[in-house]
C-alpha cells in the first residue's frame, strides 16, 4: 500500500496541474471574444447572483469547518471542507462559463466608493488566483492525514480562502446596479 506521504506527493502534482490549467483558462478568458449569451437555454445573467450565493455558502462552510475542528469534531470538519471545496468548484465552473459568454461589467460608481470597490476587487482577484494551489495542498495534507503539515498550511490558507469567499459577494453587491 502506498504511504500517505507518497500519495500526498502524487496528489501535489495533480494540484499544481489543476491550478495551472485554471489560471491559464481564466487568463485566456480575458483575451478571447465572448461566445454570446443568446445561445444558452437560460438567462446567463443570473450567474453573478449564483456566484455570490456559492461564495457565501463556501464562506459559511469554512467558518463551520473551523468551528468543528476547534470542537474536535473531525468528521464534521471534513464534511464542511468537502462542502466548501464543492461549492468553490461549482463557483469556478460557473464563473468560467459566464465570462466565456459575456463582456465584463464595469463599476459605475465614483469617488471613495470606487476606490473601496477597486481595493476589494483587486485583492479578491489576486488572492483568488494565488490561493487555489494552497487550498489543494492543504486539502491533500488533511486527506492523507499529514496533520502537522495540514495545520501549517491551514493557518495561512484558511484566512485567505475565507477572505476570497467573503469579498466575492461584497464585490457582486457593489457591482449589482451596473449589471
Amino acid at each position: 500500500m502506498e504511504s500517505k506521504v507518497a500519495l500526498g506527493k502524487k496528489l501535489d502534482k495533480w494540484a499544481i496541474g489543476v491550478s495551472a490549467v485554471v489560471l491559464l483558462l481564466v487568463i485566456i478568458l480575458r483575451y478571447i471574444p465572448q461566445l454570446g449569451a443568446e445561445n444558452f437555454p437560460f438567462d446567463i445573467h443570473i450567474l453573478p447572483r449564483l456566484h455570490a450565493v456559492l461564495n457565501s455558502l463556501a464562506a459559511i462552510s469554512l467558518i463551520l469547518a473551523l468551528y468543528f475542528v476547534k470542537q474536535k469534531n473531525i468528521k464534521m470538519h471534513q464534511n464542511m471542507i468537502y462542502s466548501a471545496m464543492i461549492l468553490s468548484a461549482m463557483f469556478l465552473v460557473s464563473y468560467v462559463v459566464y465570462h466565456a459568454v459575456t463582456e465584463p461589467t464595469r463599476f459605475g460608481g465614483e469617488g471613495t466608493i470606487k476606490v473601496i470597490y477597486l481595493i476589494l476587487l483587486i485583492t479578491h482577484v489576486v488572492l483568488a488566483a494565488a490561493i487555489l494551489p494552497f487550498i489543494l495542498f492543504t486539502f491533500i495534507r488533511g486527506y492523507t492525514m499529514q496533520i502537522p503539515a495540514h495545520k501549517r498550511f491551514a493557518k495561512w490558507t484558511f484566512p485567505l480562502w475565507l477572505y476570497v469567499t467573503v469579498t466575492g459577494p461584497i464585490c457582486y453587491l457593489m457591482l449589482m446596479p451596473y449589471y
